[in-house]
């Protein structure tokens, strides 16, 4: 992780924007809010990951809304984070020229099973505010309904709070703080002086269509606190990885789980939506969607980690999600498991840095991808290996995926990278539709399920042959992006990992050192080459490319370069552990989407396949 102390600038103006690494994450596993270093709630979605925001600073510092807390005084605002161990309850300490004058606590409250039956609201964020010296602090609550689309006027319910109405949703703001509305009815501010050792709680509760619970503040709310606290610890003690770099992977482990929609079992691919992998540039791209091209990676690294449950509920959502349209399968879904994303501009909001346009939905929903196939049933194989059990309504799914790959493989695809243009022949997703046939043969060999084995074989066979002929280069010694071409892609480095051929035979010893010479800057690899992909604004590395340039290199038995590649990868964390979905090559800051689980996937992966290299000698079976 890395070591650097992230700070807050004193008496930034307010149009100032954050690096996008500059926030915390703070969730219940079915929303999530980011805490900046400032002390402001900029992003927080109702209900669920893919609900409009009531807090979207983030994406427009002047309209977009936020909920404040902070030192009054400029002088004590140099600020750092960290979460309370092993756990996603954040802690913002605010410094004076003598110490920690103020610590802010912030999580969204997960009550435990025994008050299952309890009356709660349907989200709680809640927020303590400890003076550890005499200090004024500033507070101001300003939600802007629907990514602030809405301007809803706030009303008071006496000594009940603060409330904020939009349609059928309701927000309460209960505290013990003396704050005022302001004269258009639009936000609450106040500036409190608080004795050395106050303790001070605001509450802000959610329902849809339901009653508005108020919950009491005071040790009521220390103990909500506490309760969250001892849920994540709870869950975090359950990691059965002990290796090198443990911190690094359970940290990833939480914000996975923070990303997981426990409703359903759907991971989204972040909390976020248009933050940009160009600034200025049109690369904005909504992420709170769940993709099935990281079904394989993400289940495996819950089961490598322990985390069975978690996998449980991962293949649940996917036998339900993909029962209206099997056997064919999209892209992404969402969190209920909803087919249809379609992608709209807002023009309420400015766009990060003035990157537009800011996109909801996401398009990519009727692309071609056949990798999804690949990855669903590498998926469901590694599963099944861990001891879990498919039903016969599961089973006869996953050999409608193998019939269909049979007839699909040879068309092209708009592939994993999801290009807006024409469809190619990606090698990557030929690969990843011999690996289904494969990893249906296997299963069937182990008597799981009953397939076609002389038809699977034929186009196993068949796969293999198009693959060697038209995407492997001789005279690079090198499988390429796509057919007859000559062009690296990163997904490449997954062919070992997806039982292809073994890591150190010569035609992946020659991918690896090609993908490694023309895609790398330092310890960061691109997807693939800047500026092939026609869209305006420069690429940047990709976060889980160069994770997996370390277990490829792990897996080939070349420990040492992989192990100096990881230790310079964490070091572009941000200050609390967590990545974004690129990595700018010239400063090293966050780029896109924050966090970005698949960033936090391929981590995991690349730990546990240096952990397993090193023990056995510098080489992982694969």
């Amino acid at each position: 992780m890395s070591t650097r102390e992230a700070s807050a600038s004193a008496g930034k103006a307010r149009d100032t924007w954050p690096a996008i690494g500059d926030y915390g994450l703070i969730g219940d596993s079915r929303t999530a809010a980011l805490v900046g270093l400032d002390g402001g709630i900029d992003w927080l979605c109702l209900p669920n990951f893919s609900g409009p925001a009531f807090f979207a600073r983030l994406l427009d510092r002047q309209r977009g809304g936020y909920f404040q807390v902070r030192p009054a005084h400029p002088s004590q605002r140099r600020a750092d984070q960290t979460y309370v161990a092993d756990s996603n309850v954040l802690e913002t300490r605010f410094r004076s020229g003598t110490g920690v004058a103020l610590r802010l606590t912030d999580a969204m409250t997960i009550p435990p099973s025994a008050a299952a039956e309890q009356l709660r609201p349907q989200r709680e964020l809640l927020r303590k505010v400890e003076a550890l010296e005499d200090t004024e602090i500033e507070i101001i609550f300003e939600p802007r309904p629907d990514y602030a689309r809405a301007r809803t006027a706030l009303r008071r319910y006496g000594k009940l709070g603060w409330t904020c109405s939009y349609r059928d949703h309701f927000l309460l703001l209960h505290t013990d703080l003396p704050v005022e509305l302001t004269e258009d009815r639009q936000s609450v501010r106040a500036i409190v002086r608080l004795q050395r050792g106050e303790r001070r709680f605001l509450s802000l509760s959610y329902v849809r269509r339901d009653i508005g619970i108020i919950l009491p503040l005071g040790n009521s709310a220390e103990q909500r606190l506490i309760e969250t606290r001892d849920w994540w610890r709870d869950w975090s003690s359950h990691c059965r990885y002990q290796g090198p770099y443990r911190e690094a992977v359970l940290r990833s482990a939480l914000t996975l789980k923070l990303l997981t929609f426990c409703l359903s079992g759907a991971v989204v691919a972040a909390p976020t939506t248009s933050l940009p992998e160009a600034v200025g540039s049109s690369r904005n791209w909504d992420y709170r969607y769940c993709w099935l091209r990281d079904a394989s990676l993400t289940l495996d690294a819950f089961v490598d980690l322990g985390y069975h449950s978690e996998a449980d509920e991962f293949i649940g959502w996917l036998l339900y999600t993909t029962a209206l349209s099997r056997p064919k399968l999209q892209v992404l879904y969402d969190v209920y498991g909803e087919s249809r994303i379609p992608e709209h501009s807002l023009e309420s909001l400015q766009g990060y840095r003035d990157s537009r346009p800011v996109r909801i939905g996401n398009a990519a929903w009727r692309q071609t991808q056949l990798d999804v196939y690949g990855m669903v049933v590498m998926a469901a194989a590694d599963y099944v290996r861990a001891g879990g059990r498919i039903s016969r309504d599961g089973r006869k799914m996953l050999l409608g995926f193998g019939k269909l790959v049979c007839q699909l493989w040879r068309d092209p695809d708009h592939g994993l990278w999801e290009a807006r243009g024409r469809k190619r022949h990606h090698t990557h997703s030929k690969v990843t539709c011999w690996a289904a046939l494969n990893s249906l043969l296997a299963l069937a060999e182990e008597r799981h399920l009953q397939v076609p084995e002389d038809g699977f074989r034929g186009e196993l066979s068949a796969i293999r042959d198009a693959i060697e002929a038209k995407g492997f280069d001789r005279e690079l010694n090198s499988y390429t992006d796509t057919f007859d071409s000559n062009e690296p892609d990163a997904s490449l480095l997954l062919m070992p990992r997806f039982g292809y051929l073994p890591p150190d035979d010569p035609r992946m010893l020659g991918t690896i050192r090609y993908i490694l010479d023309k895609l790398s800057s330092g310890p960061l690899l691109y997807r693939y080459p800047p500026g092939s992909d026609e869209l305006a604004g420069k690429e940047a590395p990709f976060g889980i490319c160069s994770f997996w340039a370390v277990e490829a290199l792990a897996r080939a038995g070349r420990v040492e370069e992989a192990t100096e590649r990881f230790e310079q990868l964490l070091e572009h964390a941000n200050h609390l552990g967590l990545y974004s979905e690129e990595i700018s090559a010239d400063t090293g800051e966050a780029i896109g989407n924050f966090p970005q689980a698949f960033t936090h996937v391929g981590l995991i992966n690349a730990a546990l396949s240096l952990a397993a290299a090193s023990e056995h000698g510098g080489s992982k079976p694969t």
